[in-house]
């Protein structure tokens, strides 16, 4: 075998790893409640699944290499900006491979939507980022998916679930 052979292999056999889902995140299915979660955020504050029920909730897993993440963050803050007070709460998850929170904090400055360094629980990259969950105001996933949103996907998305009522505890 060449040695240009095993770099072929070996690009391969780390892409199939980087595509394959996380065990987590692979055993979510939409119609399925949500699993719960905490997530830490850019500031140190920490917000839970359970703080957020009877909204509507964009889970943006993302990583600042990413091309299609760093093109999609600026239309989901957009999106964010015009339907928050319809309910609608969207988060940043920087992955492992991001920057340092410190480094990501004069991003974060500018975009309205609040970014998570860290998040506890099931959900988690689908295998290629951007990984984006929704999640309804009851607390079902709505959608799970790797790949970026773009406004007609939003609106088809998200134009329905904001106009459902809030669920009663």
């Amino acid at each position: 075998m060449t040695v240009s052979t095993k770099g072929v292999i070996a690009s391969a056999l780390a892409l199939a790893i980087a595509m394959t889902p996380s065990h987590a995140s692979a055993t979510i299915k939409v119609g399925d409640r949500a699993p719960k979660f905490e997530m830490t955020l850019i500031d140190g504050s920490r917000i839970s699944s359970t703080a957020l029920h009877g909204q509507v909730v964009i889970l943006n897993f993302w990583a600042t290499w990413c091309g299609p993440c760093k093109a999609e963050l600026p239309l989901l803050d957009t999106y964010y900006r015009l339907r928050k007070d319809n309910g609608l709460r969207v988060f940043a998850v920087a992955t492992e491979d991001s920057l340092p929170a410190y480094k990501l904090k004069p991003v974060f400055a500018a975009l309205a939507i609040p970014s998570a360094r860290r998040i506890k629980g099931a959900l988690g990259v689908m295998g290629a980022l951007p990984t984006n969950y929704i999640i309804d105001r009851a607390g079902v996933v709505r959608y799970a998916k790797p790949g970026a949103f773009d406004l007609a996907d939003l609106n088809t998305l998200l134009v329905p679930l904001l106009n459902e009522p809030v669920p009663t505890p």
